[in-house]
């Protein structure tokens, strides 16, 4: 770990690979000098560094930083030397007298195969043109040798003569009389630069052996941080989708409280109007009696009736009518609308801010196409605060790992964001909800809702041929399910219910908010709900509501029930052949309506936290039962 965390401290930013030629800019930062001159050339003035973003009007003069250099060369070399293969691992050997390919033909004959070369006479020989070498006392001193293929090209092309000699310094094969020239060089034999040269390409080969597997940690370990950083990034993004709609839940919760607030004053003085209403209408017709009274004691009788019924009819006393002043409180309702007011003008606040900051561009790392040594990459941890002030860093990081300031400032803007809505939410109204009462006043917003709003969040609902049990008959496109008659040909499968009549949907949910309604042709034996994916497809207990796992309603004859743990509940009875199902896991509850035309009754509700992901189920008994899933375009 020590020796990784030295190869990122020694490890351009810009290339990521180790310093070559490294400068240090006025601002502290380490880069290679033809990385960083590169960089500037392309962008141009104001010169930034790519680490800080510190900005320079004039090009800054570089000069080359010597002790790092130095460390640099230090690592390389401490790298080399540990650089090991594995015990069992040996070089490959040289051949010792490798065999050319083909045949040496007789530079006598040019015919037969020669046995023999001579470096003296510069000459290959067959058996029978060799003998007077062999037999002649002038030919002792020759040498010869098994035959040399392409012996011009041992030749010295400038003195004719057989090159045995190397010069190192020269790197090339030289004869004795280039000896003289080569004076100032150390040439050694053909035999003896062989085997240096062989021991020197075998250390080079055991390095490079090391070398790579080096390079193959360091592509694993820049597999294993780019996991890291996916699985990160996944965690932030689940953690802003679930803040999100915390807020979301908030002011529906805000606006289900002031809406209900307004409709309770409108009603309550419509409620008095009512009553003024009645009384005016009864003060009206007790008026009309006494006008129809009076014109008729005027024209009928004699004067003895007529005065007998006139002073009766004087002493009847009529007031005006009056009106008393009812209105709004309007007070309560500038309240309400005054909180929702400023809880979105909150909202646009935190939301301009958020824009305003823009986050900082990530430095450019250029165009390498290798890399040796991986650098770190870390996302902030969740809850730390975040250090706004730049502070100047020993360790020259990364350029994809200042992407961790902008990063960290999002989510400090999303707490800013969520805090004040929350404050703003509590203002208008009036209480904080902590996480039960949030659910409980999304429960209760839902509660609330009509028909179409319920079915923004419709879903189409396809049920599952391999979950079916054998007599139940799926059919339009797998949308409705019915007793069939006779078993039907299913394959067999681990999913597939054994004892219970039943079928599940297709589709699963795990989060959101899910809406259906299922149409019923003959609800005397039948039953809806959702279960758990690991609910029990053997047994009695595999039956909808008679495990922990499964909620419902079900019909069964004439008597309505909601089952869930094998504890039931009686409904009160629903002309509705229509119902719908609101399945909320994020929440925790499920909800299920009658449907009649344009408006829906709750029949009954759930409040769980669900802790698998969840099915439709559908329970199917008598002849003749029949359910359809409901199109809700």
């Amino acid at each position: 770990m020590a020796d990784m965390s030295l190869a990122e401290e020694l490890t351009c930013s810009i290339c990521l690979e180790l310093f070559k030629v490294p400068v240090t800019t006025p601002c502290g930062h380490n880069f290679c000098g033809s990385c960083l001159g590169e960089t500037w050339t392309v962008k141009g003035p104001p010169y930034q560094c790519p680490q800080c973003r510190a900005e320079f009007q004039e090009r800054p003069r570089l000069h080359k930083n010597t002790v790092l250099c130095t460390v640099v060369e230090q690592f390389q070399q401490a790298e080399l030397a540990r650089a090991t293969p594995p015990d069992d691992w040996t070089p490959p050997a040289r051949a010792a007298n490798p065999r050319p390919a083909g045949q040496v033909s007789c530079d006598h004959c040019l015919k037969a195969t020669a046995v023999k070369t001579c470096l003296v006479c510069m000459a290959s020989f067959c058996e029978e043109h060799l003998r007077p070498h062999l037999d002649s006392p002038a030919f002792r001193d020759h040498s010869l040798q098994p035959p040399v293929h392409d012996l011009l090209h041992r030749k010295c092309p400038q003195h004719n003569r057989l090159r045995d000699f190397f010069c190192p310094e020269h790197s090339e094969c030289i004869c004795h009389v280039c000896l003289v020239e080569h004076k100032t060089c150390s040439p050694v034999p053909l035999s003896q630069a062989s085997a240096d040269l062989e021991a020197k390409l075998k250390h080079k080969l055991t390095v490079m052996y090391g070398q790579i597997n080096g390079a193959s940690r360091a592509l694993e370990d820049v597999r294993a941080r780019q996991q890291d950083v996916r699985e990160a990034a996944q965690r932030k993004l689940e953690q802003l989708r679930q803040e999100y709609l915390e807020m979301k839940a908030l002011i529906d919760a805000s606006e289900a409280s002031s809406t209900r607030k307004i409709k309770e004053e409108e009603k309550r003085v419509s409620s008095k109007f009512d009553t003024i209403y009645q009384i005016l209408l009864k003060k009206k017709s007790e008026i009309q009696t006494m006008k129809e009274e009076i014109e008729v004691a005027l024209t009928q009788g004699g004067e003895f009736e007529f005065l007998e019924k006139a002073a009766k009819l004087q002493a009847v006393s009529t007031k005006p009518v009056y009106v008393p002043k009812v209105e709004l409180n309007h007070e309560l309702v500038k309240g309400v609308c005054q909180g929702a007011a400023d809880l979105k003008h909150e909202l646009k606040r935190c939301l301009r801010q958020s824009q305003e900051k823009k986050p900082e561009e990530p430095a450019d790392p250029g165009d390498s196409a290798e890399y040796v040594k991986a650098p770190t990459l870390k996302l902030p941890r969740p809850g730390k605060k975040v250090v706004k002030e730049e502070k100047k860093s020993k360790k020259p990081a990364t350029a994809v790992s200042s992407n961790k300031f902008s990063a960290s400032e999002e989510l400090e803007k999303l707490s800013d964001l969520e805090q004040a809505l929350s404050e703003a939410a509590a203002k208008a109204t009036t209480t904080k909800p902590n996480s039960a009462s949030l659910k409980a006043k999304v429960l209760e917003n839902f509660l609330a809702k009509s028909r179409p709003e319920l079915l923004e969040y419709a879903v189409k609902v396809i049920l599952d041929y391999n979950t079916a049990y054998s007599k139940v008959a799926l059919s339009e496109n797998y949308t409705v399910a019915s007793v069939a008659d006779t078993h039907q040909n299913y394959r067999p499968h681990p999913q597939r219910f054994t004892y219970c009549s039943q079928v599940l949907g297709l589709h699963c949910y795990k989060k959101g908010i899910h809406y259906w309604e299922v149409e019923l042709q003959k609800n005397n034996f039948c039953g809806m709900g959702i279960c758990y994916g690991s609910m029990a497809r053997q047994g009695p207990e595999s039956r909808l509501g008679r495990n922990s796992a499964s909620w419902c309603v079900e019909w069964f004859n004439t008597k309505i029930s909601c089952w869930h743990n094998n504890v039931e509940k009686t409904l009160p009875p629903t002309k509705a052949t229509r119902v719908g199902v609101l399945l909320n896991c994020d929440h925790g509850f499920v909800i299920f309506f009658a449907v009649t035309a344009e408006k829906v009754h709750v029949m009954y509700k759930y409040k769980e936290d669900f802790t698998e992901a969840l099915y439709p189920a559908f329970w199917v008994f008598s002849a003749g039962a029949t359910i359809s899933i409901c199109s809700t375009k």
